[in-house]
């Protein structure tokens, strides 16, 4: 137990650290990302909390797997070069002992991503493409910034020269939108107000702007007729209450959902949802004649090739994902012989690193 619990520790402190660093560079590229788009007012600053919190099982599914057969070269790959191996096996702790030892961890590790995989990440990503999708249709004044004029898209410009001290009126708005008559000719609305307010009906949940003391036109660019509309008070209805978007792609369905489902997509979807925990196993096995270094070349000399074989797995894994999607790879075959073959180099390695012995 003693050196389980030692072993263990290593495995698992070297890979949080991996781990916490992937993590920070990955977050922090996709939270630029966000922030442009909110500096730029296509979503609302208030929710780029939400969307990152949301998108953490997601990034977790793809780094543990890896960081964890990082931790493992660099925690084995340390105790190579303080000739601890030496010592273990001198007192009888044999390679497949090492790797049952190695086991306990990683099955901690493939619980966590495969809690992820098939719960956590479609969920939150289905709540990120949710609230995206709203933003991007709706006019929501709160991401205006005064002074700009901004695409809301769907033909939809807004522009407001300033707020409240208290921030929930517009002063000065304008909004440009294209719309359809009702004989289905092309038309572009403009509206112009002195000032404007949102509200919620408390009944339906609808969203509203109200606009005072303003006019709107109706004109197209080419007709010599337009329509001219003066309001003291003019609603607007931006939302409706309990308005669902459905998503169509398999990456937001639940695991349930895959399981009934016999199209090739939903079969690719759910292989590769299995897959991440299975990677966890299988990059152990690799992960463990791969940590075997001589003294003298230093604990990173094999890292790279490491990285890069790793890269090769989950690039075939992505190249079957879509094969099997296209309906060109049979999903009865899969991904499964991609598994195969790398448990086989895994084994191959494995038992090749014993006949050496662990010197």
């Amino acid at each position: 137990m003693i050196i389980f619990r030692y072993l263990a520790r290593e495995i698992l402190l070297t890979m949080a650290a991996v781990a916490g660093v992937l993590l920070l560079v990955i977050m922090g590229s996709r939270f630029i990302r966000y922030f442009t788009d909110a500096a730029e007012g296509d979503i609302p600053a208030t929710i780029l909390g939400n969307l990152m919190l949301y998108h953490l099982p997601g990034f977790l599914e793809l780094i543990l797997p890896l960081a964890f057969f990082l931790g493992i070269l660099l925690a084995y790959g340390q105790l190579y070069l303080n000739s601890e191996i030496t010592v273990l096996v001198a007192c009888g702790i044999s390679p497949v002992r090492l790797l049952l030892v190695s086991l306990v961890p990683a099955t901690l590790v493939a619980v966590l991503v495969g809690l992820c995989s098939l719960w956590l990440t479609p969920a939150g990503a289905l709540h990120n493409a949710v609230m995206l999708e709203e933003q991007r249709s709706q006019l929501d004044f709160t991401a205006l910034a005064p002074g700009r004029f901004q695409d809301f898209g769907g033909g939809r410009t807004a522009y407001t020269e300033a707020f409240s001290d208290d921030g929930s009126r517009m002063v000065e708005v304008f909004i440009s939108e294209r719309q359809r008559r009702h004989d289905g000719t092309p038309e572009t609305a403009v509206t112009r107000a002195g000032s404007g307010y949102q509200t919620v009906d408390p009944e339906t949940g609808s969203r509203f702007l109200v606009l005072a003391d303003g006019e709107r036109y109706s004109v197209e660019p080419g007709r010599f007729e337009a329509e001219r509309l003066k309001f003291d008070t003019y609603a607007v209805r931006l939302s409706l209450g309990g308005e669902r978007r459905e998503l169509e792609s398999m990456e937001y369905a639940t695991t349930g959902t895959l399981l009934s489902d016999d199209s090739a997509r939903a079969r690719a979807q759910l292989q590769w949802r299995l897959s991440q925990p299975a990677m966890v196993f299988i990059l152990t096995l690799l992960a463990m004649p791969l940590s075997r270094v001589n003294p003298r070349q230093g604990r990173f000399a094999k890292l790279l090739p490491a990285i890069f074989l790793h890269v090769c797995y989950l690039s075939l894994l992505l190249a079957a994902l879509d094969a099997i999607g296209r309906g060109s790879l049979p999903a009865t075959i899969g991904m499964w012989p991609i598994h195969l073959v790398f448990l086989a180099l895994g084994l191959g390695l494995l038992m090749h690193n014993q006949r050496r012995g662990m010197r």
